[in-house]
């Protein structure tokens, strides 16, 4: 492995340890950590613990995903393939199914502008806008029809099913969300039409000088127009422009990562997410 490479690497590592930090609690169990929300919120994972002096081991796994169910939380497992490459083998053979998907990390200078991959516009969402909790109602909804219907195929599900998706926000949510984009810690982004509303969407999350871009997805009927490089473009843009200097994701799979290909980023890796068989299609 490169030293550049290795470095990139490295600091992922960091960032994935520090991202739940700040909304969780960390129990340690060998090798990995397990984040346990405070509160109210999207539950975190188990990963493997930077700094372990042994790999996890299907022992550890077992106790790890034992603590899980004891507090209702998915059995859930996240790493690097190229920092942690036994857990593979371990993971499998505990019973879990697991996603191998591309790990991309942004080449500054071949970041295309946004308005140059869809017609249709990206906007970043602001706390102060008066639709700010609109808003977020909205990102939120447009993911969940697009993450329910998976892949880069066009499909029916549109306007129609975003509405319905669409849930209200409690105060918590609403004031963490706004607080985090304030201190520069999040981004999110709408595309849509004055027609139509909302498309696409797409948020990132940053520690520092590193970013993740996540949750990118488009209703199935507004796919093939190039929304979601567009707002994939946008949000690494506001990244770049906020001195954010490693800019990374992970894509679902190979035809997905080719829509980030696009959009300046190249492959350095493999994101492996872990799931009890049934909850991974």
């Amino acid at each position: 492995m490169d030293i550049v490479r290795a470095d990139v690497l490295d600091r992922l590592e960091s960032f994935y340890d520090a991202v739940p930090r700040d909304a969780a609690r960390a129990e340690e169990y060998g090798p990995l950590v397990l984040f346990v929300r405070d509160g109210a919120g999207w539950p975190f994972y188990a990963r493997p613990r930077p700094g372990a002096d042994r790999p996890a081991s299907a022992a550890d796994v077992t106790a790890v995903r034992a603590r899980q169910r004891e507090l209702g939380l998915p059995e859930a497992f996240e790493w690097v393939h190229e920092t942690n490459p036994e857990l593979l083998a371990v993971a499998r053979s505990a019973g879990l199914t697991v996603l191998e998907a591309p790990l991309l990390v942004l080449d500054p200078e071949r970041l295309p502008d946004p308005v140059t991959l869809s017609d249709v516009p990206v906007r970043v969402l602001d706390p102060a806008d008066p639709g700010f909790a609109a808003d977020v109602a909205l990102r939120r909804a447009v993911a969940a029809v697009g993450f329910a219907h998976g892949g880069t195929a066009r499909g029916d599900a549109g306007p129609t099913e975003r509405d319905a998706a669409v849930s209200r926000l409690d105060l918590a949510a609403l004031e963490e969300e706004a607080a985090r984009i304030a201190d520069g810690r999040r981004i999110s982004a709408l595309a849509g039409t004055a027609e139509q509303g909302a498309l696409a969407s797409g948020m990132a999350m940053r520690v520092g000088e590193v970013a993740e871009i996540a949750g990118v997805a488009t209703l199935p009927a507004a796919r093939r127009r190039g929304l979601g490089a567009a707002v994939t473009a946008t949000l690494a843009h506001e990244l770049r422009a906020a001195g954010t200097d490693l800019v990374f994701l992970s894509a679902g799979s190979e035809d997905i990562a080719r829509v980030y290909l696009r959009v300046g980023f190249r492959r350095v890796g493999t994101a492996c997410i872990a799931e009890p068989a049934a909850l991974i299609g």
